[in-house]
């Protein structure tokens, strides 16, 4: 875990991973818009992804797709923010394949293999605990223990979630939940967490661009690679999708879920990742289900339940008392020799 270093003005901050000041105001602000961005973006695939199954694409070709044209798109914009530079590139490597196998490729991997075995509801459910995973990581790993306004915030979250998701009001075939499902929802979980701890990775001297390209082009291959042996169906279909009782012609939503839910969206979620910190970030990503309820009413016509309204509330609520808990959340501090000017105490708060 990094140290904390005193800024110029005397506050302090840290330069590691999860490890650092709350964010000022024009970064918390930059942050969250970048955040909201990244969340709405990922709203959509569910929604560009409903009509193309209709019309016979598989999840597996869709997810290929995907990830494939955003790849294409992202690559260029990550070479030219390197300057030439490719030495962050190959001390990250490794960084880079996780972030893309597990990340990216796994977790919707996981996520359409756990659907398969259970309703998707509870898939979601279980799937969106990674901001708890993520706060209760950095408790064990980092020493970083969760404030009452940050438990009080997830518990909300959570309440929140599961209103969101109309899980109150039953959900078929819920009895139905195979151990199988879980594992594969838990392993999806695992991807998301995964994604919003590499994003606030500030030390790896990766731009933004350039971990996106990386990422989504190693998961170009890894799911090109389940598509070829057939782990992963692949079927598509040229018929045109409706949305809101008009056709379309099926490369629209297939491009929109290239450029705008995969390209789009992580871009944005790295960068948000680095200005709020995985914590915080990973809370503000549950707005990503709200969305989907509200493009899912306009672009479907699905009138959102009230209970789900009541939801979406309880999610901010529980944001916004996570990010009160970021400002009071202890960090360690680097030990340091007898006499140092900058000797910190025992602990400092963000």
């Amino acid at each position: 875990m990094s140290a904390v270093t005193p800024d110029a003005d005397g506050a302090s901050r840290t330069s590691g991973i999860g490890v650092g000041s709350a964010p000022r105001p024009r970064r918390l602000t930059t942050g969250l818009v970048l955040a909201g961005v990244s969340a709405a973006a990922f709203s959509l695939s569910g929604v560009f992804a409903s009509g193309l199954l209709d019309t016979g694409w598989s999840p597996g070709a869709m997810v290929l797709v995907r990830v494939a044209i955003a790849a294409l798109v992202v690559l260029p914009l990550g070479i030219v923010s390197l300057h030439g530079d490719w030495r962050p590139v190959r001390r990250n490597l490794g960084l880079i394949t996780v972030y893309g196998a597990v990340s990216v490729a796994g977790c919707q991997f996981a996520y359409f293999s756990a659907v398969q075995h259970m309703p998707v509801g509870p898939a979601l459910l279980i799937e969106y605990t990674s901001p708890a995973a993520v706060v209760l990581w950095f408790w064990l790993r980092h020493g970083q223990r969760p404030t009452r306004a940050t438990i009080a915030g997830t518990l909300l979250a959570a309440v929140g979630l599961v209103l969101v998701l109309d899980l109150v009001s039953g959900v078929p075939g819920a009895t139905s939940v195979s151990p199988v499902g879980v594992a594969w929802a838990l392993l999806a979980m695992l991807g998301v967490s995964t994604y919003f701890v590499i994003n606030a990775n500030v030390d790896t001297g990766l731009p933004p661009f350039a971990l996106a390209a990386g990422g989504l082009t190693t998961a170009t291959l890894a799911l090109g690679l389940l598509g070829a042996t057939g782990i992963m169906p692949l079927t598509y279909s040229a018929a045109s999708p409706v949305y809101a009782g008009t056709e379309v012609p099926w490369w629209l939503p297939v491009v929109g879920l290239g450029i705008v839910t995969a390209g789009l969206a992580y871009v944005t979620g790295i960068a948000a990742g680095r200005l709020l910190g995985p914590r915080l970030s990973s809370f503000v990503g549950l707005f990503e289900v709200v969305a989907a309820i509200g493009f899912a009413w306009l672009l479907l016509g699905e009138l959102p339940r009230f209970v789900q309204l009541v939801g979406g509330v309880l999610i901010l609520a529980g944001v916004i008392a996570v990010q009160t808990g970021e400002k009071r959340t202890r960090v360690p501090a680097k030990p340091t020799k007898p006499g140092d000017p900058d000797r910190p105490h025992a602990t400092r708060r963000r």
